[in-house]
Order: C-alpha cells, then structure tokens, then sequence
C-alpha cells in the first residue's frame, strides 16, 4: 500500500481537537464540523476582548441555580468559566451534556456549541475501585476523554466481560488502571493500554462516576447507540472550540459532513476503541479537498502528527469521505 510518507515519526504530545473523547475520545455527540478550514488551527488564543460575545445558560447536571458564561475559545477556558460561575475547582468537572442534565453520551460536548444550547457540566461523585478478569483480549469499552485530561467510559458493549461486571458505567472516569494514574492520558492511549492487558488475568479500576441527584438515579446505561445522530441544539449556527485558535461561529454541518463525520467516528471506534466527533471532523475537513489517499495521509500527518493511525484506518477514512461525497450512504 502506498503510504510511505505516512509512516510515523516520534513527536512530542501535544494538544488534539476532542471529544471530546474526545477518542471516542468523543461522540455520537454534540460535536460537529463547521465550514471554516482547519489551518487556523495553529493561531494563539485571541485576546479576550476579540473572543465572540456569546452568552451561554449552564448548571450542575446534579442539580444548581442557572449560570451564564460568555469568553471562551476552547474546553478548558469552558471548564474554568463554569468553575467561576459555580465557585469549584475546574478539574472537578468531568464533562458536559447539552440540553439534557442525564449522563446521555448522545448529548456529548464535542467541539461545537449550538447558539441556543443549554450547558450541563457532569462533576466528580463518588470513587470506586472494582477488579476486572480479563477473559476475553476485548472488555467492551469504547473510550473518550472530556479535552481537558480526563478518559471516560462512552459506551459498554451489551455481554462483554465489562458488562458483566455492573459497577462499570458509562459516564465513569478512568482514573488509574492497575495502580498507575493516567490522568492527563489521551483516550487513544487509555484505548491500547486496556486493550494490552494481558488475557486470563486480573486488572484493577479505579473509576469515579458523576454526581448524581437523587431524582436521576436509575438503571446502569450502556452508552449511546452508534446509529444515534448526536444532534443538538435548534439554532442554524454554533460555536466551534478549538484547542487552538480562536473560537468560529459556523454555519451547521452540511449533509455530507453530517454522514462523514459519523462514518469516521465508527471506523475511529472500530480500529481505536475511541469515539471523538471533534477529532473525526478535523480528518473529514482534513481529506475534503485532497485528490488521493497518499495527499491525504501526508495532510493527516501535518495536522495529527500525534496519533499513530493504521494506514488501513487511514485507507478506510479516505474511502468515507469519498463515499459520502458521493452520496453513497
């Protein structure tokens, strides 16, 4: 296959467009693409003075008076403005759901806000540890991460060995797997290292799953359906968050960046064990003007020169933004 030029070189991490999830990390979720091109992406913050003059409503998804942020370009300068408006520590939330205060991992803020949407930030309830026997070489998780450091469960797959084991729930942060602490771990790496465990053995979680009030408490979820549309918000435009740059207001994705998007998130899911709208619609806007497979690799590698993609996942992804330009699903 020709991909020389894609093969990986070793780079320093540094910071991705999420999910998210935002592997997987994430979403069927809020996230979507807009129509403005990614290489503004390597722009500083702009000042806050120049930032979009946007107010957002939010509350504790467990339940608070409403807030009202405004001066944000990213997730984490979203994080600290809820932080602000509710007097706790940024790093206490563990994600946000729009328009919905339920841990539904289709209501997942990805990297965009609709203008009309209302904000749910999900913080830190209770720790737990639980040990897993790993009988099979997959547990059944899908994995994304919040786009501040934290990986958290997004799907649980129905009769897999993490099923079985019903203290796991989708919404639980990953906080350390077998004593080590892999907070700041991206949730394509919280993917391998799960999947690396070896089989036939015992491993251990330590989890901490979202406050809960008492009016929420109800059956262990499994997460989002892959064929749910992860559409949010009513507005015609949204705010796109980037992990650089400035924040864009955008017009709503297009059909065809709709289908890409989500195809590129199932294949993400596929051969990664992650789910990231934000990070599949960066790799649909990355590949929509590109004339073949080997443009397109090299274009990958300039703009997710961290992620150690599989050239038959780059292959495939090429082969969804091909199919959805044609309209073929």
């Amino acid at each position: 296959m020709p991909y020389g030029p894609w093969k990986k070189k070793n780079k320093a991490t540094k910071e991705h467009l999420v999910d998210n999830e935002e592997v997987s990390g994430g979403h069927a979720g809020a996230g979507s693409l807009g129509k403005s091109a990614v290489n503004g992406a390597g722009l500083p913050p702009p000042p806050a003075n120049l930032r979009p003059k946007l107010v957002f409503h939010t509350q504790l998804a467990h339940g608070s008076p409403t807030g009202r942020i405004e001066g944000f370009s990213n997730v984490k300068e979203l994080y600290s403005k809820i932080a602000e408006a509710f007097n706790i520590n940024a790093p206490e939330i563990l994600f946000c759901t729009l328009n919905t205060h339920k841990i539904d991992m289709e209501k997942l803020l990805g990297g965009q806000i609709g203008l009309e949407d209302f904000i749910f930030a999900h913080v830190k309830g209770i720790k737990k540890e639980v040990e897993v026997f790993k009988s099979e070489d997959a547990l059944g998780l899908t994995i994304t991460d919040n786009g501040a450091g934290f990986a958290f469960i997004k799907r649980i797959r129905e009769g897999s060995v993490a099923d079985q084991v019903k203290v796991i729930c989708v919404g639980d942060h990953i906080e350390c797997v077998n004593g080590r602490n892999i907070v700041g771990t991206r949730h394509y790496e919280v993917a391998r290292m799960l999947k690396d465990l070896p089989r036939d053995k015992t491993f251990t979680l330590k989890l901490v799953e979202p406050m809960k009030a008492f009016e929420m408490l109800e059956p262990r979820s499994k997460g989002g359906k892959p064929g749910g549309d992860g559409k949010v918000g009513t507005g015609r435009s949204t705010l796109r968050l980037r992990s650089k740059g400035p924040a864009t207001v955008e017009d709503e994705p297009t059909e065809f960046e709709e289908k890409a998007i989500k195809k590129v998130d199932d294949l993400l899911e596929s051969y990664m064990g992650i789910r990231d709208t934000e990070l599949a619609a960066t790799m649909v806007e990355v590949g929509r003007d590109k004339k073949n497979p080997d443009e397109f690799a090299m274009a990958l590698d300039e703009t997710l020169g961290d992620f150690a993609f599989p050239d038959e996942f780059v292959f495939d992804v090429w082969g969804a933004i091909g199919d959805a330009k044609q309209g073929r699903f």
